[in-house]
């Protein structure tokens, strides 16, 4: 059985990369700032972002994080994901650091990571695991319970992005197809970098103020 956070020597001769080496936060600092707030930390090989108290949408001394490299091109990304009873969270992709957008969700495209017992009985809408915050619905739900594992593959490849989650085709979309623009320019991101058919940046994590864990962070350029 594969260790945690490490890589095969398949992986490897693949070209993958530990984002996250399941020891220590480098290669992350907060969006806009400096470091990595005390709230994340590392914990049985797990980057757990520490809220014992939910008081807002920001952990005390967390912060949503970003890579400190930042990507251009056709890429291969993976992540393990964990979620608490009513945790939101999400996985950030495309994300433009600058003083223009002040919050990371300004700029990145949102994959979702909750609960969706958030949203239980509400009308559907394009906020719950899987789906693109704003912009897309997850064609299938495919969530593994809370306190469980779930592992998620995202892929950019010739203009085409496809995303699974479990093992389930949740996204499949042509970024310059009428759909995928209409979409976008519908959403919050429309004033957005990807809006304006940027497709490059860094990968993020958020902190809105609710317990998450993330391990075997993987990313490989294709």
């Amino acid at each position: 059985m594969q260790a945690q956070n490490t890589l095969t020597s398949q992986e490897k001769k693949e070209g993958w990369t530990l984002l996250f080496n399941g020891q220590n936060t480098n290669g992350w600092h907060t969006y806009g700032g400096k470091g990595v707030g005390s709230a994340w930390r590392v914990e049985q090989g797990a980057l757990h972002l520490y809220v014992p108290n939910r008081i807002g949408n920001k952990a005390a001394n967390g912060g949503d994080l970003v890579t400190d490299a930042s990507f251009t091109g056709d890429f291969e990304f993976k992540a393990d994901w964990k979620v608490e009873r009513l945790t939101n969270s999400g996985i950030f992709f495309f994300v433009q650091e600058s003083p223009a957008h002040k919050n990371v969700y300004d700029t990145g495209l949102e994959l979702q990571v909750l609960d969706n017992a958030i949203y239980e009985g509400a009308d559907e809408n394009k906020h719950r695991a899987g789906d693109f915050f704003s912009v897309a619905n997850a064609r299938v739900r495919e969530v593994n319970p809370v306190g469980s594992w779930n592992q998620v593959h995202f892929v950019m490849k010739k203009n085409t992005l496809t995303v699974s989650l479990n093992g389930f085709t949740i996204h499949e979309y042509t970024l310059n197809s009428p759909e995928w623009k209409q979409r976008v320019a519908a959403s919050k991101l429309k004033d957005a970098p990807i809006g304006k058919g940027q497709y490059i940046g860094r990968i993020g994590l958020q902190d809105w103020g609710s317990p998450v864990w993330f391990r075997n962070v993987k990313f490989r350029r294709l």
